[in-house]
């Protein structure tokens, strides 16, 4: 399954921007995709425990961990037609953020997959996360236990695989590894 579009025609950031609030929606290359309304319990529990660690390293640092909902506008200094709303993202650029969320690429960001958004973030994500140069992508499995780290090289991604026992490096905050028997412990 895959989230639902709004319509078949084209959006911009202006657009978006005048749907209702309680809403939520994301916008890919003008296409709207409308986001569940509320995480499961496994989500959530993944979510935080991942963006604990990453905050806790980032104490006193000058990069930010932000967690969803927040905008990220991947091509505002063009069509303006892609928002996403990453469950965790990494900005090291402070002058990147704005009183609306991030303005083009984040240095990091980690997708929490769900039944209903698997294909969306493994394939339509990984590309526009790819081409907008995000440089570290990360793509966590609740059900095997497992993360996909995408490391940008030459424009393209770099895969490695960690598992629930592994203690997984994040290669754009040097000397930071995120404990994942402790991100999927029940």
């Amino acid at each position: 399954m895959e989230p639902a579009k709004k319509l078949d025609e084209r959006y911009t950031y202006a657009d978006y921007n005048a749907w209702p609030e309680d809403e939520r929606w994301e916008l890919i290359d003008g296409i709207a995709y409308a986001m569940a309304p509320s995480p499961s319990f496994v989500h959530q529990s993944v979510s935080k425990k991942i963006f604990r660690q990453l905050d806790s390293f980032l104490q006193g640092k000058p990069c930010e961990a932000f967690y969803a909902p927040f905008d990220v506008r991947l091509n505002a200094d063009g069509k303006d037609d892609t928002v996403v709303q990453p469950d965790i993202l990494v900005v090291c650029d402070r002058s990147k953020l704005d009183d609306r969320g991030c303005v083009g690429a984040p240095d990091m960001v980690v997708e929490i997959l769900s039944r209903s958004t698997e294909r969306h973030d493994r394939l339509i994500k990984f590309n526009i996360y790819q081409n907008a140069g995000v440089r570290e992508y990360w793509i966590i499995d609740p059900d095997t236990r497992t993360v996909q780290v995408n490391i940008l090289e030459n424009g393209k991604y770099v895969v490695t695989m960690y598992g629930d026992a592994d203690a997984a490096p994040v290669f754009v905050l040097d000397g930071c590894t995120v404990n994942l028997r402790e991100v999927f412990e029940e």
